[in-house]
């Protein structure tokens, strides 16, 4: 007999997880190199390369508690789910980084104003090279993973693991040109620089996590949801306003109005309801939670209602109004914006 299949979730998780490992791991063994190649050559440079791949491995290991955490369904005291611990762990991520860009500064400063020369530096290129190159199929195999799986966390740690990438090729051209020049100043200078870089980088998670823990509007989120009205719009959906959105781990919260004809009994009007979850949890792959406050239509909606049997008509129907994410987000209309509007519309 067939085994039945493994939930979807499951396997999302699951994925997220060997993902992590495996970044957990891999991070572990580039750290140890990096540190070896530190100790043959005494470059600053090589040095800030590797304090930040110890960020890599403590966050990593971070990440993977959040995403096991993130994995525990909703429960009484959470009823919205642990998906916001992978904003934590983005922002404890970000912190780290500019931690780690403290220290870099502090050993890369002095080296400029008292440079020493670089023993074994060739040797200690190459290998960089190598770790270079792992570490870049690491970090894009995670932002893949993460983006296909919506997981923060991992897109978080890919994103910090190509930022290492990028430090450790300004490191090993700046190094190329220390072995070049022999101005061995340079190794300090490069370190501050990879100092600077990881700040932006540390920066730029931490807004990212205050954002989502704020429930801070997703433009984009907003717009594919607006764009999946409008290819659905049906002419007894007379309108929609107060449209939000936020994420939570995986999972997308969804509440707006939906204005509907007055005539239609409460059976009716909950059917057209449960059609549009619908439509919004079939995109999202069963990933979205959908509220639907639903309105009754009122005397300033007449003329933009298509339904042309409606009983209860006051005015003759003009024109459906377009809908877009400026009007869907807003809170509702008079009629004066109503008539703005109808204007204004295609």
């Amino acid at each position: 007999m067939r085994e039945p299949s493994e939930p979807r979730e499951h396997l999302q998780t699951r994925k997220r997880v060997m993902a992590i490992v495996s970044s957990l791991v891999i991070g572990t063994l580039l750290m140890i190199a990096k540190f070896y190649v530190y100790q043959i050559t005494l470059s600053a440079a090589i040095l800030s390369d590797a304090l930040e791949s110890i960020i890599n491995v403590v966050a990593s290991a971070f990440a993977l508690g959040s995403i096991l955490m993130a994995a525990i369904p909703p429960d009484k005291n959470h009823p919205y789910g642990h998906g916001k611990i992978e904003y934590f762990s983005a922002g404890f991520e970000g912190a780290l980084i500019i931690l780690a860009a403290v220290g870099i500064f502090k050993s890369g400063w002095p080296r400029i104003f008292e440079p020493t020369p670089l023993p074994n530096l060739q040797e200690g290129l190459w290998l960089l090279l190598g770790t270079s190159a792992v570490n870049m199929a690491l970090g894009l195999g995670l932002i893949r993973v993460g983006s296909k799986s919506k997981s923060l966390t991992l897109m978080a740690d890919g994103k910090h693991v190509l930022t290492d990438v990028y430090t450790s090729a300004g490191v090993i051209v700046g190094l190329f040109l220390v072995n070049l020049t022999q101005w061995y100043w340079l190794d300090g200078a490069i370190a501050c620089l990879v100092g600077v870089n990881i700040l932006y980088t540390g920066g730029a998670l931490l807004y990212q996590s205050f954002a989502g823990l704020m429930n801070a509007s997703d433009p984009k989120l907003l717009e594919k949801i607006c764009n999946l009205l409008i290819q659905n719009r049906k002419d007894i959906w007379i309108d929609v306003h107060q449209l939000r959105a936020w994420s939570s781990g995986n999972l997308v919260h969804i509440d707006f109005h939906l204005i509907l004809p007055r005539s239609f009994t409460l059976e009716e009007a909950h059917l057209e309801s449960k059609m549009l979850e619908k439509i919004l949890t079939d995109y999202f792959e069963g990933s979205a939670s959908v509220l639907i406050h639903m309105d009754p239509c009122i005397e300033p909606n007449c003329p933009i209602c298509a339904e042309y049997l409606c009983r209860d008509r006051t005015s003759p129907p003009q024109k459906q109004i377009a809908w877009s994410v400026e009007t869907a987000t807003m809170k509702g209309w008079n009629g004066d914006q109503l008539e703005d509007r109808m204007a204004t519309s295609p």
